[in-house]
């Protein structure tokens, strides 16, 4: 185990020594596993967790070993199935579908209400569960939760409208996404999908999710819902989960590499997908002055360590204001809190507000350090490194999945951090001087998912904004992904397929008019909403 980083060296001898810090009682791993095991004996046995298929919880596939970012503390791994027994789920979703796609949309709605309600009974477990899996802060893990319930309860409010004149898929939707929001964008999607007449298929991420993913699916499919949850490796499962005959749509969220593999495949095939992929989303700084503005703002991107599609990993900055940029920014990337999710200094205290954890596992901070290291060797200038010394953590916690926030000045063309999302608590900044320089620099990675631009001057905002290469662009604030009517999408490389957000997520999951023309980036068109 890793000894406790020493206190901070900046700290004169008369300051207070910190606190000697303890895991909040009853927040353990094992609280979580027990609690789990009793509110879904179904799905969890003893040390593992079963995948469900063909309505019922399977003690099938080999088991990883898998242990937790925020401490090295051991959890339950993945029950990896074959591709042979991936295709028997696949065949068997298809029957639900069958069954699923004829019941009407009243009980349809009651259904998903009930599931909700029951997330909503075991919405602090879910979040306990997030923390120690893939190592959120307790309140963005509780918010990842609400915003799953509370997005999915707006669907059924509005979804008679949504579906009028439309029918379900000839079969199940298949989901495959990354490990870091398995409530509010893996169940939210899921639950639409069958919301709207849908059987559903999901992969669990391998490096985290599990536990999480799996106590929401039994509560979902207690209620009626017809859900199908397996594990395995993208390359195994692959053939079922994307090439299936049986599959009526793909829907992924990940990276451009296993992204594009996707892409290839589904369009061979004519198949219905939704590809949300990565890009480098930018902040471009122009002609701006409003500086005590921007410190908060910049503070916010750091959330859960930029682990996150729409975070902001590069700014652009004028090279006239770096001087100001710099006054702004440096005291926001100061502020930032990490450290272990659960350490309290007193049992009777709340749990931390912290702006990130750990990062996904050890080998993505050794990774980043790496990155970090050449970049600089190549003659990138770092303007600040924090270090693990001013971390929230236990007495001789393991910290080798933790990663403090790092910012550095002009990264070499020849590093992946000049080009590609670096998924970690790094920004890159780059100094412009021309407004094409500007734009060139904030579309490096081929299309976005989400950028801002703060300039004081609304018309020259205007005029910028719709040059920049990403689906929405704020006006001096970040964007999201959005909830609820917010639609969603990217430019480029970052997505294909049909748009989704509001009735765009229905209308991507059910088939409408024979002529219909989806909003979306398909291989032979682009149409926005």
């Amino acid at each position: 185990m890793a000894p406790t980083a020493p206190s901070n060296p900046q700290h004169d001898a008369h300051t207070s020594p910190a606190p000697t810090l303890a895991l909040k009682p009853g927040t353990s791993w094992q609280d979580a596993w027990r609690r789990s095991l009793a509110a879904a004996p179904e799905a969890f046995r003893d040390d593992r967790v079963l995948n469900l298929w063909a309505a019922a919880w399977h003690p099938d596939g080999d088991p990883l070993p898998a242990t937790s970012p925020v401490d090295n503390t051991p959890i339950a791994g993945p029950p990896r199935l074959d591709a042979d027994a991936a295709l028997h789920a696949v065949r068997a979703g298809l029957d639900q579908h069958r069954a699923w796609r004829q019941v009407p949309l009243t009980d349809r709605k009651a259904r998903i209400s009930a599931a909700l309600d029951a997330l909503t009974g075991h919405r602090e477990l879910l979040a306990l569960l997030l923390v120690w899996e893939i190592g959120k802060p307790w309140k963005l893990a509780q918010a990842d939760v609400d915003r799953a319930i509370d997005g999915v309860r707006w669907y059924v409010s509005g979804i008679d409208g949504m579906v009028a004149g439309r029918a379900p898929l000839p079969g199940p939707v298949s989901n495959i996404a990354s490990w870091n929001y398995p409530m509010s964008v893996l169940i939210h999607a899921m639950l639409v999908q069958a919301l709207a007449g849908n059987a559903v298929i999901a992969k669990t991420p391998t490096d985290g999710g599990l536990a999480c993913l799996t106590l929401a699916c039994a509560l979902a499919v207690r209620e009626g819902v017809p859900a199908t949850l397996v594990s395995g490796s993208g390359k195994e499962l692959s053939p079922a989960l994307v090439r299936s005959p049986e599959i009526g749509c793909v829907s992924f969220v990940g990276g451009r590499d296993t992204g594009a593999r996707v892409a290839t495949a589904v369009a061979d095939l004519g198949k219905r997908h939704i590809l949300e992929q990565e890009g480098l989303n930018t902040w471009g700084i122009w002609n701006y002055t409003d500086w005590p503005s921007l410190t908060p703002l910049v503070r916010k991107t750091f959330d859960y360590a930029k682990q996150r599609c729409t975070a902001y990993p590069r700014f652009v900055v004028q090279r006239e204001a770096f001087a100001d940029f710099l006054a702004a920014y440096l005291p926001a990337v100061r502020g930032v809190r990490f450290g272990h999710p659960l350490a309290v200094a007193d049992p009777a205290d709340p749990l931390p507000e912290l702006d990130f954890g750990p990062l996904i596992n050890a080998a993505k901070a050794k990774e980043l350090a790496g990155l970090t290291t050449e970049a600089i060797s190549r003659g990138a200038v770092p303007l600040h490194r924090g270090s693990l010394a001013d971390g929230h953590f236990l007495p001789s916690q393991d910290t080798s999945a933790y990663f403090p926030p790092t910012t550095l000045l002009a990264p070499p063309s020849s590093s992946p951090l000049h080009h590609a999302e670096p998924f970690g608590p790094v920004d890159t900044l780059v100094l412009v001087d021309t407004e094409a320089e500007l734009l060139a620099a904030m579309n490096a990675s081929n299309g976005a998912l989400v950028a801002s631009l703060s300039c004081d001057d609304k018309e020259t905002f205007d005029r910028l904004a719709p040059q920049i290469r990403a689906f929405k662009v704020g006006h001096g604030k970040p964007r999201s992904r959005g909830d609820r009517d917010e639609l969603f999408g990217g430019f480029g490389n970052s997505w294909s397929g049909a748009f989704v957000g509001g009735d765009l997520l229905v209308r991507a999951v059910t088939e409408g008019p024979a002529a219909e023309r989806l909003p979306g980036n398909f291989p032979d068109y682009h149409l926005m909403p």
